[in-house]
């Protein structure tokens, strides 16, 4: 161990090790900033966090947010280099784009409603001149069903009634044959 951290306590020598952190990360996130100026790269707070592979927390932190923000102004006024096209855009340029895309989408979003509402009128076209003819036949053959079933039912009620019926007049005549068949055995066993 060495001389200076024997005579530390556990909880120096654990906050030392955290500065120690937080100053390198702090390092590596001014030198992503340094490194995007000098390639000039678009810099963003989670471009800078990316590059420097730290949460995106720290680069808002007292301190490294203003160093960032210096750098955005900085590279607004002078435009930045723009990966995608290879060519450098200005500040004005971006809003300029960024106009133009909204209004694109604006008349994308126009053009796609409307290609929806003709889509459902020329469906419903298809399908009204079929449908007309087939749903009147179909209503027609349900209301015949509908009508046979209904009688079917009526019948199937009325034969209901009457097997009750008998039934009832069975069990009748099954207690009289019962009370004449008990009368006779008593007759005969005197």
């Amino acid at each position: 161990m060495p001389a200076d951290t024997a005579s530390k306590t556990p909880a120096e020598v654990l906050k030392a090790a955290r500065q120690r952190d937080s100053a390198d990360k702090r390092g590596r996130v001014l030198k992503a900033v340094q490194d995007m100026l000098r390639d000039d790269r678009r810099i963003t707070f989670a471009a800078v966090a990316r590059e420097a592979g730290v949460f995106s927390w720290l680069v808002y932190a007292p301190g490294i947010r203003e160093r960032i923000e210096q750098a955005r102004s900085r590279q607004a006024a002078q435009g930045h280099h723009d990966e995608q096209s290879g060519r450098k855009i200005s500040a004005a340029s971006e809003q300029t784009d960024l106009l133009l895309a909204r209004e694109e989408i604006k008349r994308l979003r126009a053009e796609n409603a409307g290609l929806r509402q003709q889509a459902r009128v020329h469906l419903g076209q298809q399908v009204e001149p079929i449908g007309n003819h087939d749903l009147i036949d179909r209503v027609n053959e349900l209301t015949e069903e509908n009508l046979r079933l209904s009688t079917a039912e009526r019948q199937a009620t009325t034969q209901n009634a009457e097997l009750r019926q008998r039934v009832t007049e069975l069990e009748d005549d099954l207690a009289a044959a019962r009370t004449s068949l008990r009368r006779i055995i008593r007759d005969q066993s005197r």
